[in-house]
């Protein structure tokens, strides 16, 4: 009881700070539930100032959820190239065909509903709820998490789902009728711009530093605890780009698993020399003309870290009944750019072929 009237107190300097200091950002103009909807999607895993031009183009070609439902596949996925962690998406048209197929392609002023939605959890929930139909619901994220954990000087592991349902009965008591959406955005403001997470908060700028507990102890980088991320795999991949005129080869790769379903470049587990390349790319029924090593990269998943090699390789204009084992397509350089969704595991390589050809 006593650590929430404490909490209480945060309601009236927080939101006043809010007032005066909150970002414009393009979805809280007009924030519709479904504008809201695509923008906290987008901003899970990326920062803000990548998300703005992504969220602009996305709903200016699919300004609707009916429009979300109904868009074909391949263009989904391109409007979405960049961003990364593409089962957000293929989740938000299995959502948007519900609403479409149950609510008239609305979405209902229902938390339960929202809740129930393919790829929305409770911040999203709290997130749509309290933001654009007013309702006081949490909406606890990482920057929110990080916040209160200083406030309370509390050192119980915000990953943990019990830490985090905790947080979110306090947020809930404490949230003012009326502005439950300017709430929860001024917590996660605070947590994004002042309360950060990387290097030292910015106290002296903090409407709440005289209400910190780990301010007032000197140990706010010591908060918020949680657990170390477990050791990524590490696996090396040789990269292949194989070009013909003004074409490049493209595969798709298998419909579950890592990048399920997308477009890549042909890879290779493994690092592979030169004339193993060229032994590959015969048995794909191809003539290579010539060969040129590419930088090394790297790119990081969520448990996986890949150690790319790269070569590309000029080959002859294939045959159109060529009979190589894998299944890979050549396409020109303006159907890469406007069709096909690439990973952005594979932008050292594609930037590399747009560039030259």
């Amino acid at each position: 009881m006593e650590q929430l009237q404490e909490l209480q107190e945060i309601t009236a300097p927080l939101l006043a700070w809010y007032d005066g200091h909150a970002r414009v950002l393009p979805w809280r103009e007009h924030p519709s539930p479904y504008r809201v909807w695509v923008s906290e999607i987008m901003l899970q895993q990326t920062r803000v100032e990548a998300v703005k031009p992504y969220f602009e183009r996305f709903i200016g070609e699919l300004p609707s959820i009916r429009a979300l439902a109904e868009a074909p596949e391949d263009r989904l996925l391109k409007l979405w190239e960049g961003l990364g962690y593409y089962n957000r998406v293929r989740n938000m048209q299995k959502a948007a065909r519900i609403l479409t197929e149950e609510y008239g392609g609305e979405m209902p002023a229902d938390y339960d509903v929202i809740l129930s939605l393919p790829g929305i959890g409770s911040y999203t929930a709290g997130a749509i709820a309290s933001i654009a139909f007013g309702m006081r619901r949490p909406a606890v994220d990482g920057n929110v998490l990080r916040v209160l954990s200083r406030l309370e000087k509390s050192y119980e592991d915000i990953l943990k789902q019990s830490v985090r349902r905790k947080f979110e009965k306090e947020v809930q008591e404490i949230i003012p009728e009326g502005r439950a959406g300017d709430f929860n955005q001024s917590l996660i403001e605070l947590g994004a711009i002042v309360c950060v997470p990387n290097g030292a908060p910015k106290c002296g700028e903090c409407p709440l530093e005289k209400l910190c507990r780990a301010h007032a102890e000197g140990v706010e980088l010591e908060l918020p605890k949680k657990t170390p991320p477990a050791k990524r795999k590490l696996e090396d991949r040789t990269v292949l780009v194989l070009v013909s005129d003004n074409k490049a080869a493209l595969h798709k790769r298998p419909e579950k698993g890592l990048l399920a379903g997308l477009y890549e470049l042909p890879n290779l587990e493994g690092r592979l020399g030169r004339e193993e390349v060229l032994e590959y790319v015969k048995k794909q029924g191809l003539s290579p003309i010539r060969i040129q090593e590419l930088p090394e990269a790297k790119h990081i998943f969520s448990h996986i870290e890949w150690h790319m090699a790269g070569y590309m390789v000029k080959v002859e204009e294939p045959d159109s009944k060529r009979n190589g084992p894998e299944d890979f397509f050549f396409v020109e350089k303006k159907q890469m750019e406007e069709t096909y969704s690439i990973p952005a595991a594979f932008s050292a390589y594609t930037g590399y072929f747009k560039e030259r050809y």
